[in-house]
C-alpha cells in the first residue's frame, strides 16, 4: 500500500507513544521461562513480537492474548518444536530465540526472511558451539539448532556485531550445566539492549555478575526463574518519529506514556533534540516538545542505531553541517540503512554523503516531495514521512505496511495530530 504524506504547517495535540518492542520480546522471553504464569500489560501488537510469542509458543510455553494483556504460562521445561519456528524478519526473535531452543532435548529449525542475508548470526553459533550446543546455517533461510541443553563454561563473542547475540545467551545460559562465562571481546554497542535485558531478567530473580561496561558476564548454572507481571513502557524509538516531526514542523505536542527512567538507550533523542534547538520538557512519564530552528550537531550512533535514519532526517532541516559516526553497523539492517536514507532523502533534495562509518548532511536546503521507497524498512518509510512534513508538495511513500514491524499505528498517530496524510 502506498500513502501520501504532504507539506503541514504545524501539528498540535497530545499522542500517546507505542509500547516498546524491545519490552515486549524480552518480557515474553524471560515469562516463557519461568516455572508459572506471567501477565505482560500493554504489550506491542506488531509482526515483530507476534514471532517471539509465536516462538516461545512452539517451544512449550502457553499463551493467552486479549488486547491490552498478554499471560505467558512458562515451563521448567523447554520442548523441542513440532514444526519450523518461524521468525519473519525480527532479528531480535531469531538471535534471543535460538540459545534458548539450545534447552530442548531435540532439534528445532528456524526459518527467517530475506534481510537476514545482511544480518549476521555465524557469532551467536560460534559461541553457542563454545558452550557445547551444535548449530549450522542452512542456505539462506534458515537454522539448526541441535539442542540437548548448554553445556556451559567459557565463551566469547564480539560486541560490535549485535548486542542481541549477548541478549540471547543471557536468557538461555542460566539454564546450563554449568556456570558460564561470557568475554566480550570488542567494545560494546547498543550497550542500553543488554542492559534492558538485565533489568528484566533481574524481575524473573536472574542471578549473574556483570563488569560495569558490560565486558564479562558470570551467569550461575541451574537458576529457576520465578514468573511476575510487567507493564511494557513506551518506546523511545517510535517516539522519536513524533517528536521529530514536530521539530521538523516547528509545533508544539506531547508525548504521553514515555518515562525517561528506563534503560532505553534511544531516550537519548531528548537530547539530541535540545543540542540541535529544541524546547524540550521531560515529565515523569511524558514529554512536552517545542520546535525551533535547528543547528547541526555531530551524533555518535555507535548505542543508538535505531535512531540514526531519523536523526538523518533532523540534520538535513538543521543550519550548517551535521555528521553522524560510528553507524557502520547500520549496513546491517533491516536494509542498508545508511544507503537507504541517503538514497531516499537526496531524492528529495538532501545533501548528504555516506561514508566508511556514517554519514555527513550538509543542511538548510529545501525538500521537495519524491517517490520513496523504503526497501522494506520501517525506520525508513517513517523518518521520510517526518522530512515530507517541512518538504514542499507531495511525498509517496511505497510500501507502507513494512511499519507493521514496530508501529503499525504510525500514520494513525500522525494523522491524530495534525499530519497530513492522505490515503489512510
Amino acid at each position: 500500500m502506498d500513502l501520501t504524506v504532504e507539506n503541514t504547517a504545524a501539528l498540535k495535540g497530545v499522542v500517546c507513544a507505542p509500547p516498546s518492542k524491545a519490552y515486549t520480546h524480552r518480557m515474553v522471553i524471560a515469562a516463557s521461562l519461568s516455572e508459572g504464569t506471567s501477565k505482560i500489560f500493554n504489550p506491542l501488537i506488531s509482526d515483530d513480537t507476534h514471532a517471539t510469542l509465536e516462538a516461545v509458543k512452539a517451544l512449550g510455553a502457553e499463551t493467552e492474548v486479549e488486547e491490552n494483556c498478554w499471560t505467558v504460562h512458562g515451563h521448567k521445561t523447554v520442548k523441542t518444536p513440532k514444526n519450523p519456528i518461524d521468525c519473519r524478519e525480527s532479528g531480535s526473535t531469531l538471535r534471543f530465540m535460538i540459545p534458548v531452543a539450545a534447552l530442548a532435548s531435540g532439534a528445532s529449525k528456524f526459518l527467517f526472511g530475506a534481510s537476514f542475508a545482511r544480518r549476521p548470526v555465524a557469532p551467536l553459533l560460534d559461541s553457542l558451539k563454545e558452550l557445547g550446543v551444535d548449530s549450522s546455517v542452512q542456505g539462506d533461510s534458515s537454522v539448526i539448532v541441535c539442542g540437548g541443553g548448554i553445556k556451559g563454561g567459557k565463551t566469547s563473542i564480539r560486541g560490535d556485531v549485535s548486542s542481541q547475540f549477548i541478549s540471547g545467551l543471557l536468557f538461555a545460559c542460566p539454564k546450563a550445566f554449568q556456570d558460564t562465562e561470557i568475554i566480550v571481546s570488542t567494545p560494546l554497542e547498543s550497550k542500553g539492549y543488554v542492559e534492558m535485558t538485565l533489568e528484566v531478567l533481574a524481575k524473573y530473580c536472574f542471578q549473574g555478575e556483570v563488569n560495569p561496561d558490560l565486558s564479562g558476564l558470570r551467569i550461575p548454572a541451574n537458576q529457576h526463574f520465578i514468573p511476575c507481571n510487567n507493564v511494557v513502557p513506551g518506546d523511545f524509538s517510535s517516539a522519536a518519529f513524533l517528536l521529530s516531526a514536530a521539530v521538523v514542523t516547528e509545533s508544539r505536542i506531547t508525548v504521553n506514556r514515555i518515562m525517561h527512567q528506563t534503560a532505553q538507550g534511544d531516550r537519548a533523542i531528548l537530547q539530541i533534540l535540545k543540542d540541535m534547538g529544541s524546547d524540550v520538557k521531560v515529565n515523569d512519564d511524558s514529554v512536552e516538545i517545542q520546535g525551533k530552528p535547528l543547528t547541526g550537531l555531530d551524533i555518535d550512533g555507535k548505542d543508538i542505531p535505531d535512531l540514526v535514519p531519523v536523526c538523518t532526517v533532523l540534520a538535513c532541516y538543521a543550519k550548517g553541517q551535521s555528521t553522524i559516526f560510528n553507524a557502520k553497523r547500520l549496513k546491517y539492517k533491516e536494509s542498508d540503512r545508511l544507503n537507504s536514507i541517503s538514497t531516499e532523502l537526496k531524492k528529495m533534495g538532501a545533501d548528504i554523503t555516506v561514508n566508511e562509518d556514517g554519514l555527513t548532511i550538509n543542511g538548510g536546503r529545501q525538500l521537495v516531495g519524491a517517490t520513496i521507497n523504503p526497501h522494506n524498512d520501517h525506520r525508513i518509510a517513517m523518518s521520510c514521512a517526518v522530512a515530507a512534513l517541512g518538504a514542499t508538495g507531495k511525498t509517496k511513500i511505497q510500501n507502507v505496511e513494512c511499519i507493521n514491524k514496530s508501529y503499525p499505528q504510525f500514520f494513525n498517530d500522525l494523522r491524530a495530530i495534525g499530519g497530513n496524510v492522505v490515503g489512510l
